[in-house]
C-alpha cells in the first residue's frame, strides 16, 4: 500500500530515503532549509555530506568505531553500487581498496593501530602488509612513507556527484521538494515547516544537528582542503598514521586530491584554521611530495552530527522516525541504516 511520506532533511540520509521510498511507489514530500538540490556553495545547504571525502573505510574506521558501525559499513559497500546502478546521472564509485601508511620513525604508534585492526576485523578484511616496492606499483606518486598496508575491502564515493544524482532520481520518481523550509519540529505524523502543519502517514527526521534540542545531537567542527594537483596520480584513498594528527586523502575527478581529518569539538563554521592548514598540508606533502606544486582550490568545514556515544541511532514512535549520530562515518553506514530503518517498518 502506497504512504504519504515525509521527510525533514535533505542530507545524504534524507535523499537515499527519497530514493527509494518513490522507488517503492510511496508518496514523499522532503523540507530542507536549503534553497535547492545543488552543491553546497550554490544552495547555502549545511548538510554534512557535501563536505564529506566519501571514503567508504569499515576497516579502517575500526580504530576508532566498534563492531556496529563496521558491519553497517560492510553492509553498505555492498548496497552502494546497487544504488549507483540505479541512478541516471554518473555517480564516481571506486572499490579498489584504501591504504594506510606510516613513516618509519611513526612505526610503532602505526603497528598498534594496524595490530588493532587485525584484532577486530574478519579474515577477509585483515590489512594486507605491502613492500616498498609494492606499494609503488600501486601508487608511484607515493614517496615519503616507509611503511604500508593495504585494505583490499574499501574504497569511495564521489559525494557530490551522489547527493546530485540521488536528488534528480527521486524526482524523476515523483518527490516533491520544498525547498527554503526549516522544520522546527517533528512529531507523531507531522512535519512543522515554515509556519504551518504537513501531515503525513509517517514522517522521518534526519536532519542531523539541525534536530536540536528534540535529540541530544551535537556539531563536530571537520575540514577539508582541495588540491588541484595535475599529473600527480592517486588511485585511491589514503590515510597516514601519525600519533598527534592523522590526515587522509582522496582522489578526485579532474586531477584533484582531497585532504582532510581535523576532528574538532566546537560548532564553530567558520573557514579552516591557520593551525589545520599547516598541519594537514605538510602531512600530505610528507606522503606525496609532488604536491609541492599543488594549487589549494577549496576549502570547506562543517559540522558533523554526533550523539553523546559516537554512535548513530534509528528510533521509531508513533508516526516517526529519527535516524541521527552518523558522526565521522556518513557515507560509510547510510545506506545500511536506511535499510534496517525501512526493514524494521515493513516499508
Amino acid at each position: 500500500m502506497a504512504l504519504r511520506i515525509g521527510i525533514a532533511g535533505a542530507g545524504v540520509l534524507g535523499r537515499l530515503l527519497a530514493f527509494t521510498l518513490s522507488r517503492a511507489g510511496h508518496d514523499v514530500q522532503v523540507f530542507d532549509p536549503a534553497l535547492g538540490p545543488g552543491p553546497r556553495a550554490e544552495s547555502g545547504s549545511q548538510a554534512a555530506g557535501w563536505t564529506a571525502a566519501g571514503m567508504l573505510s569499515p576497516v579502517a574506521e575500526l580504530e576508532r568505531a566498534g563492531s556496529e558501525v563496521f558491519a553497517l559499513g560492510v553492509r553498505s559497500c555492498q548496497l552502494w553500487p546497487q544504488i549507483v546502478q540505479a541512478l541516471s546521472e554518473p555517480v564516481a564509485l571506486h572499490m579498489q581498496g584504501s591504504l594506510l601508511l606510516a613513516h618509519r620513525s611513526d612505526a610503532g604508534a602505526a603497528q598498534r593501530v594496524v595490530g588493532l585492526l587485525q584484532a577486530k576485523a574478519d579474515a577477509p578484511y585483515q590489512p594486507q602488509s605491502l613492500t616498498p616496492d609494492s606499494l609503488h606499483a600501486l601508487e608511484p606518486s607515493i614517496r615519503g612513507p616507509a611503511l604500508a598496508w593495504l585494505l583490499p575491502s574499501e574504497g569511495q564515493i564521489h559525494p557530490v556527484q551522489a547527493l546530485q544524482a540521488l536528488a534528480a532520481q527521486a524526482t524523476v520518481q515523483g518527490v516533491q521538494w520544498h525547498w527554503g523550509s526549516t522544520v522546527t519540529a517533528v512529531d507523531a505524523g507531522a512535519i512543522h515547516a515554515s509556519e504551518a502543519q504537513h501531515r503525513f502517514d509517517h514522517v522521518f527526521d534526519v536532519r542531523g544537528v539541525g534536530a536540536k534540542p528534540a535529540m541530544p545531537v551535537r556539531g563536530v567542527r571537520g575540514e577539508v582542503f582541495w588540491l588541484h594537483a595535475p599529473g600527480v596520480p592517486l588511485h585511491r584513498p589514503v590515510r597516514l598514521l601519525h600519533p598527534r594528527h592523522s590526515i587522509y586523502m582522496v582522489p578526485r575527478p579532474g586531477d584533484v586530491i582531497v585532504v582532510g581529518a581535523s576532528e574538532i569539538e566546537s560548532e564553530d563554521r567558520s573557514p579552516v584554521s591557520l593551525r589545520s592548514t599547516l598541519e594537514l598540508l605538510s602531512a600530505a606533502h610528507s606522503v606525496m611530495p609532488a604536491l609541492a606544486e599543488a594549487r589549494l582550490i577549496q576549502t570547506e568545514t562543517n559540522l558533523r552530527p554526533a550523539l553523546p556515544d559516537n554512535l548513530p541511532t534509528i528510533r521509531h514512535s508513533a508516526g516517526t522516525t529519527e535516524i541521527n549520530g552518523l558522526f565521522r562515518h556518513g557515507w560509510l553506514i547510510a545506506p545500511a541504516l536506511v535499510e534496517q530503518a525501512l526493514q524494521e517498518l515493513k516499508l
